[in-house]
């Protein structure tokens, strides 16, 4: 009575409360009915399940896994979980309808990782622990690389001298062995690779070249593959060379082909042009190899520099840069005032100052000039023509010739000089002509004076012989014959006296000697002359004493009667 006592007010209001459910609401008393129902199951809590497997390995796409949920509660819900997330169903899996059992009919690689099952009941769940499940798998193929290396076709290029470490690439579980094989070796290294997935090789050289293998082998699957790799040893790249086919091209007649020289083979090559990437075209022609590059219709601009580069995949090689020497020119030919660089056609410069000309020509090789002038044969060579001091004779035009000995062209310009100072009605020449006839005519009138002089002292020596004679004459006649008039002038000539001195006499005009008297004494002269006039004596008889004389001998006989030295005489003076 007690017990019932104390539950009759927990019933009473369980009544109270249906009875207000069903007043109000009856899908409302239904949840509350419920809710009484949960009230008791809740009173007991879920017991923990476990979870058993059928294999805890498999081999992958070789066997079946079953799981199985054991659980005592009932009115519960069972949940699978893989991975700590649950699990998704596909056609690999099978659950039995009380959801206790689940079956992976093929077991793949993804399978491997934890299970759990989990009990759901109300407003309560419980998990199971763990179990794991091992999938062995693998190896999957086998491949090899070599990190220092690169892929050419079919083989694996290694340059000579670095190391090379190879490495396999395979999908294995449980982890498999290694067994490597070196090129041209059917046994393996060495037992200390058997479980590594690297080989490194140090130093490689062309005796490294050829095929390496590598068997992996799985023992939980009894599976095997092996992995090959081909390797190929380059030669460490020397500096290629330029030859070119021509050393001396001139422009716009040369064609010009450029051979990268290298003993490397299996490379490739490449063009730079002023350390830019050559892009080929009609005027920059490629070989089908690259080693060849070939310039036609030749230009100065395609001087360079021109370089040439071999590769592989690891190393490269460039060699010196080439120049070409392409002669040209001589372009437009200029003449500047000295070193100015205006050109100048005229130019008007000073008498007397001295003046530079300079001619110019783009040229290669340097052109060879020559200077010529319309008033000069003579022919100058140089860049500069270069004049001292002007004079009157520089007036006029010069021509400057540029010539490049190797293109075999030639071109030339012209400038007009004006020599400017003081103005003059005659030339230079003119005046240097007038001097030299002034310097001729003083010589010849010089001549003609000293001529002159002689005969007249001669003419001199003549006269005083004559009057000797005359005077010899007259001082036979002169008392008999009286005087006539006549020159009212004396005259005076030089005459020696005995003792070599000069004296002065007086002596009248003689006719042409025809004869000759005898000579008389110096004594006797002051008794022959008179200061009056007188008349000529009539034709006398010969003296006895004088000699007859040849008349042809006359000028001889004359020389006789007188001194011939000159110096005794001085010049006859009219006046006196």
């Amino acid at each position: 009575m007690g017990s019932t006592d104390l539950q009759q007010p927990h019933w009473a209001g369980i009544l109270l409360s249906a009875s207000l459910l069903t007043v109000w609401s009856l899908p409302a008393a239904a949840q509350l009915s419920r809710g009484a129902s949960l009230l008791k199951t809740i009173q007991k809590p879920l017991a923990k399940p476990t979870i058993s497997v059928s294999q805890g390995t498999a081999i992958e796409q070789r066997e079946m896994v079953t799981f199985y949920c054991d659980t005592k509660d009932v009115n519960i819900t069972i949940h699978w979980v893989s991975n700590s997330l649950p699990l998704v169903f596909h056609e690999r899996t099978w659950l039995s309808t009380d959801r206790k059992n689940l079956t992976i009919l093929t077991v793949q690689r993804e399978d491997a990782g934890t299970y759990q099952c989990e009990v759901w009941g109300v407003l309560q769940a419980q998990s199971s622990d763990p179990t794991f499940l091992a999938v062995s798998y693998g190896p999957d193929p086998v491949k090899i690389k070599l990190k220092s290396g690169v892929a050419n076709r079919e083989a694996v290029e290694v340059i000579e001298g670095s190391n090379a470490t190879f490495s396999v690439e395979t999908q294995s579980h449980p982890r498999p062995t290694y067994l490597w094989f070196l090129p041209n070796d059917s046994l393996p290294i060495g037992s200390l690779f058997h479980t590594t997935s690297t080989l490194t090789i140090h130093a490689m050289s062309r005796e490294h070249e050829g095929t390496y293998r590598c068997l992996v082998s799985n023992s939980a699957t009894n599976l095997s593959r092996m992995g090959v790799l081909n390797v190929r040893v380059l030669e460490r790249l020397t500096k290629p060379c330029i030859t070119p086919s021509n050393l001396s091209p001139v422009e716009n007649t040369s064609l010009v082909a450029l051979t990268c020289q290298t003993t490397h083979k299996q490379v490739g090559a490449q063009w730079f042009l002023g350390g830019q990437l050559l892009q080929p075209s009609e005027h920059l022609v490629l070989s089908a190899d690259n080693r060849t590059l070939t310039i036609h219709s030749l230009w100065r601009d395609d001087a360079g520099p021109y370089e040439c580069e071999i590769w592989n995949w690891g190393c490269r090689a460039r060699s010196d840069p080439l120049w070409l020497n392409i002669s040209y020119g001589p372009d437009r030919v200029d003449i500047t005032r000295g070193s100015a660089s205006q050109v100048v056609n005229i130019i008007k410069a000073e008498l007397n100052s001295s003046l530079t000309l300079q001619c110019r020509a783009d040229s290669q090789p340097d052109a060879e000039f020559h200077w010529t002038s319309a008033h000069s044969t003579t022919v100058c060579t140089g860049e500069q023509l270069i004049i001292e001091a002007l004079t009157w004779e520089h007036h006029g035009i010069y021509n400057c010739m540029a010539f490049n000995s190797l293109t075999h062209l030639a071109r030339s310009t012209s400038v007009l000089i004006r020599v400017i100072g003081p103005q003059s009605s005659l030339s230079a020449g003119a005046i240097a002509g007038i001097a030299i006839g002034i310097l001729a005519v003083i010589a010849l009138v010089t001549g003609l004076g000293c001529f002159l002089y002689i005969r007249n002292a001669t003419g001199s020596s003549r006269e005083a012989a004559e009057d000797s004679i005359h005077e010899a004459v007259t001082t036979i006649s002169e008392k008999d014959q009286p005087a006539e008039p006549g020159c009212s002038w004396p005259i005076y000539a030089n005459v020696p006296d005995s003792q070599g001195q000069v004296q002065l006499k007086k002596i009248l005009p003689l006719d042409p000697p025809e004869q000759f008297y005898e000579k008389e004494s110096p004594s006797a002269m002051p008794e022959r002359y008179s200061d009056g006039p007188r008349k000529p004596s009539p034709k006398l008889a010969l003296h006895p004493l004088v000699p007859a004389l040849p008349r042809e001998n006359t000028e001889s006989n004359y020389e006789v009667l007188v001194n011939p030295e000159h110096n005794i005489y001085c010049q006859m003076n009219s006046s006196t």
